[in-house]
């Protein structure tokens, strides 16, 4: 899968630079993949998927990053709450038999829970989306922020309050439902490609079936794996901005120096010295990986899930600001993709876990608290 998977990145590469367009993202690069079947990647063999695991997930989140980090980004959401759903069998039966049917035949989901104004989900903010009973289903109302994907999802997974109560559950949203639409805010730089517009629904009907998780779940949540989708793709977009920066030192001749830059030894040490951050970056992340999917008890690897991403974020951070230092003052060319890469890594300081969180919660335990 993943040495087919190389096989589409130079393409990616090549339309990159479209994804700088106002509303642009990235629909040959999904359809490729979705053909390609990596849409499948963590959809359970049982229902037509192929069952692959966080290992495998990680691999393919940063090969596809190496092309395109919005890419990467975007179908991570969608394979990787096929993977939660994979470990944790967590949806009603009905719903799920019909989305993952869906799935199987390449229909893409994401999961709406920010808003804006609410606070974040992961901090313990409730949805001001209301879900309203009625005589055929529910009706839902409210707006979401941070829709990565919006204008290409077929289906999106809505959190919402049920009306008259503070329980919180998830529905089945169909993209081109009656009261659907997409306000087109993602204005950012950084991973503008994803397309993260705001979902807009006006009493949304849709049926009893459509409920995916009522919300009443027994126990303490596992830790949530699959969010090691984002360090990979981070760590993918540092791997291809060494790459170039390699290839520039090895190329790039000046008049004064009558060979390339990539002779001299001090750019060898800083090649050198970004190539171990970046085996050491992949080493984390890996080894977090496979030692999820090797543990009994999943909660002991929680510490590392968290850890795993706010290490790999930054390191990747540090590779792409240093790799551009080699490049110097080409690098913050509008045609070069390395201040693409500059946007779009920064971006993983935003992305869950949040720095502060996992640091505060590791703190608290060190003291006793």
């Amino acid at each position: 899968m993943i040495a087919d998977l190389n096989r589409l990145i130079p393409s990616f590469k090549k339309r990159e630079h479209l994804l700088d367009e106002p509303n642009a993202y990235p629909e040959e690069n999904i359809k490729e993949l979705i053909q390609h079947g990596y849409s499948t990647l963590t959809l359970p063999k049982e229902f037509g998927g192929q069952g692959e695991g966080l290992y495998e997930l990680v691999l393919g989140q940063e090969a596809i990053a190496k092309g395109s980090g919005a890419t990467a980004l975007s179908i991570g959401w969608h394979t990787g709450t096929l993977l939660e759903f994979s470990e944790r069998r967590h949806w009603k039966k009905e719903a799920a038999d019909f989305i993952l049917e869906k799935i199987k035949d390449g229909a893409i989901v994401n999961t709406a829970a920010t808003e804006k104004g609410a606070g974040s989900p992961a901090r313990g903010a409730l949805p001001k989306t209301i879900a309203v009973k009625t005589a055929s289903g529910w009706e839902i109302t409210g707006e979401k922020s941070y829709t990565s994907l919006a204008p290409m999802l077929d289906y999106i997974f809505v959190t919402a309050v049920i009306e008259g109560t503070k329980q919180v559950a998830t529905f089945i949203i169909p993209g081109d439902a009656e009261g659907v639409s997409i306000r087109e805010s993602w204005d950012s730089i950084g991973m503008h490609g994803t397309a993260s517009h705001d979902l807009v629904l006006e009493k949304v009907e849709v049926p009893e079936r459509y409920l995916l998780k009522d919300g009443k779940e027994a126990g303490a949540k596992p830790p949530m794996s699959w969010l090691l989708h984002i360090p990979a793709c981070y760590i993918g977009i540092a791997g291809a901005a060494l790459e170039d920066a390699t290839a520039f030192a090895a190329a790039y001749e000046p008049a004064s120096l009558g060979e390339p830059i990539g002779s001299l030894p001090n750019v060898q040490e800083k090649l050198g010295d970004l190539q171990v951050k970046l085996l050491s970056a992949r080493q984390v992340l890996y080894h977090t990986a496979e030692a999820y999917e090797r543990a009994d008890d999943k909660e002991d690897v929680r510490s590392l899930l968290s850890s795993a991403k706010v290490h790999v974020t930054n390191a990747a951070i540090e590779i792409v600001e240093k790799s551009m230092r080699i490049v110097g003052p080409q690098s913050m060319s509008a045609q070069s993709p390395m201040q693409r890469y500059y946007r779009d890594v920064r971006m993983g300081l935003h992305n869950p876990p949040m720095e502060d969180m996992v640091k505060g919660q590791f703190g608290k335990q060190m003291v006793g608290e």
